[in-house]
């Protein structure tokens, strides 16, 4: 397995949603004194729920943020990431289960009100469309990044369990 050292100055991180990307970009950032992007925040338009940004000014927005010499940068959005890998200097994927996911989704909308990648001004509240989207949409999407995943020639870190993520904070002494 690749170290954090081996990845560089722009680094992108997928998995499924609430598989602690946004922690692990934050924990990235201050050890390394890189931006966190965090492309939920791109995508939505800040102080709505969750309320999508017209699809242009998204990918400016996603364009302008790749640009930049540094960066940590967690979210999928794949109708954007073949550019964003073409400026990635490393990839982490994370592969936690479907029940995991789950699981964050509820204990993050139940109880964290202030974490990681939340949308400003938003508030997070269960929704049907999410729990269908981690359930149903979201196995898919992670056999598509396992293959992605396998195809990348950029140093990379594959995260398969919760266990393996908190021994990949210990090592790299991200903190928690």
């Amino acid at each position: 397995m690749h170290s954090l050292d081996d990845l560089g100055s722009r680094i992108c991180i997928l998995g499924p949603s609430n598989s602690g990307k946004s922690t692990l970009a934050c924990a990235i950032a201050r050890k390394r004194g890189l931006p966190a992007i965090h492309l939920d925040q791109l995508f939505h338009q800040p102080h709505t729920n969750w309320k999508p940004r017209p699809q242009a000014e998204f990918i400016q927005l996603h364009d302008q943020a790749i640009l930049q010499n540094q960066w940590v940068m967690e979210g999928n959005y794949t109708r954007t990431i073949e550019q964003r890998l073409e400026r990635a200097t490393g990839l982490i994927l994370l592969e936690v289960s479907t029940a995991t996911s789950l699981f964050r989704y509820f204990r993050r909308t139940w109880f964290e009100h202030d974490r990681p990648g939340a949308l400003e001004g938003g508030q997070d509240s269960i929704k049907w469309q999410m729990i269908r989207h981690i359930a149903v949409v979201a196995p898919g999407n992670r056999r598509r990044y396992s293959d992605l995943y396998q195809k990348v020639r950029l140093p990379k870190v594959k995260l398969a369990t919760t266990a393996e993520l908190s021994r990949f904070y210990q090592i790299e002494q991200l903190g928690s």
